[in-house]
């Protein structure tokens, strides 16, 4: 323990001084480092412990930003020389387990562990591996610490080019290092499914490349697209009962929100990728139906059939590759314990205006706007309650007459009556929304990040709340913060 707090100092120290312009080619060379861990908890306690080390393919990152030169993420991964405690490499990111712990089951003391990866250009000398995580005001502390020398036998330098997996080249516009790398990882796809994967991954690349503001920088996009063949079609749906084989074990109903569905088995998903170079993860899943899930700099996961699979796409893409906040606030989510009074969140959407002088898209506010943006906001959470209610009537009224042995065909009359009135509020909802005077203006809207109060989103509407048929890009905000990082990985 008191190594460990000494190399933390020395970590302090070497923070201050790091610099984005690293020289590459003296600390790294031209391959990836990839750290396995287990990272294990509640929501008061973690602990890091080690998996296996590999050396693998190219690095895919820009060797010109060594040091992640923006805030986000519930961690930070950092790479620090050991003779002279330089800080080599940063990235900022969160994880699965970053969410479990603010869920009912974490705070109940509930211990889970789950998989992660770290990736890092590879070292020509010894180097300590540090994870920091974040306080609730956004301070970092270090909880991991790892020394490296890259000429440890027990490296493992195995290759991971499995016969039965298919790699698919979409586009391909140059260097990986000055290129912003997707991997697209077909999930739940049995042989027999093997050109509806290469459909559905001409289908998202191209909904990609043709939504602002990549369309305009489609040239610094590659993407490649990974088909592993699965036991079974589709993916776990525990609700209904459902259970399929398939290689990396995607499932709805994370942290049991039935709509959420993450893929748990990390390192099949890095044994299955390792072929290829990335900087970011799509796990695109064989399934008919609504839902998803996006975590920064960690997974990106959609299913790819329902009225709103391009929505999930582009929204859990926002999540995942440049950290957007959600902008919604009346859906069930599980996380619990979300705001931390006169804390300004990092996410780039979301502000909790703790000072309003410096708003962070001060320069895109509309002429005229007031900070607070009057917005009709009570008419919106209106009709929203009245959604809520009459969801928790549709539920009471199947679990009762269930109960009392009516027939189907009765009970899904009734269900069908109560569906209709819901239908026509979420009409009025979106209509509220799509159509509101102040749709095309830059403003401080209340009511972001999950919360009715407290935080504020930069516009009536975006891809990060609801879908519109006419949006053709994230909004202004967003662009840029979706800019930062595409520039980040090509400049």
């Amino acid at each position: 323990m008191r190594l460990f707090n000494f190399y933390v100092l020395l970590l302090i120290s070497g923070a201050l001084s790091a610099q984005n312009n690293i020289d590459f080619d003296k600390f790294f060379i031209n391959q990836t480092l990839r750290v396995d861990f287990f990272h294990s908890g509640d929501a008061k306690t973690e602990f890091i412990s080690l998996d296996k080390i590999y050396k693998q393919g190219v690095w895919a990152g820009n060797p010109n930003q060594c040091i992640q030169p923006f805030e986000l993420g519930s961690y930070k991964l950092l790479v620090m020389d050991t003779l002279t405690s330089q800080i080599l490499y940063t990235k900022g990111y969160s994880t699965i387990f970053s969410e479990y712990q603010t869920t009912g089951p974490a705070m109940r003391g509930e211990k889970k562990t789950y998989h992660e990866t770290a990736l890092v250009p590879f070292p020509k000398k010894p180097i300590r591996l540090i994870i920091q995580k974040r306080a609730k005001d956004n301070s970092l502390a270090g909880i991991y610490s790892l020394v490296i020398d890259p000429a440890d036998y027990h490296i493992n330098t195995e290759k991971f080019n499995l016969e039965s997996n298919e790699v698919v080249k979409i586009v391909n516009n140059g260097d990986p290092h000055h290129r912003v790398d997707l991997v697209i990882l077909g999930e739940g796809y049995t042989l027999a499914d093997r050109e509806k994967f290469k459909e559905d991954l001409k289908y998202y690349s191209n909904l990609l490349l043709g939504f602002e503001p990549y369309k305009t920088r489609k040239n610094l996009i590659n993407i490649n697209g990974v088909f592993a063949p699965s036991e079974e079609s589709g993916t776990d749906e525990p609700r209904q009962h459902i259970y399929r084989n398939t290689p990396f074990g995607s499932s709805f109903n994370t942290f049991d929100v039935d709509r959420y569905l993450t893929v748990e088995d990390n390192k099949a998903i890095h044994d299955a990728i390792a072929c290829v170079p990335y900087d970011a993860v799509l796990i695109m899943v064989n399934k008919d139906r609504y839902g998803g899930g996006g975590i920064f700099n960690f997974q990106t996961v959609f299913a790819t059939g329902s009225d709103k699979k391009d929505y999930v796409f582009l929204h859990e893409f926002g999540h995942a590759f440049a950290g957007l906040a959600d902008e919604y606030y009346t859906s069930q989510v599980a996380y619990q314990d979300i705001y931390t009074p006169g804390v300004e969140p990092l996410e780039a959407n979301i502000t909790a205006l703790v000072d309003t002088a410096n708003l962070k898209w001060k320069k895109l506010l509309s002429p005229g706007i007031k900070i607070t943006t009057d917005w009709g906001k009570d008419k919106f959470d209106s009709m929203n309650n009245t959604i809520d209610s009459l969801q928790s009537l549709r539920a009471a009224t199947i679990e009762q007459m269930q109960k009392a042995g009516k027939p189907k065909n009765e009970i899904d009359s009734k269900v069908n009556l109560i569906n209709k009135q819901i239908d026509e509020l979420y009409k009025k909802a979106d209509d509220f929304i799509f159509n509101h005077p102040l749709k095309d203006k830059v403003g401080v809207f209340e009511g972001a990040n999950y919360l009715s109060q407290g935080y504020y989103r930069p516009t009536i509407n975006s891809i990060m709340l609801r879908f519109s048929p006419d949006q053709h890009s994230y909004g202004p905000v967003n662009d840029q913060a979706i800019i930062k990082i595409i520039e980040y990985y090509t400049q």
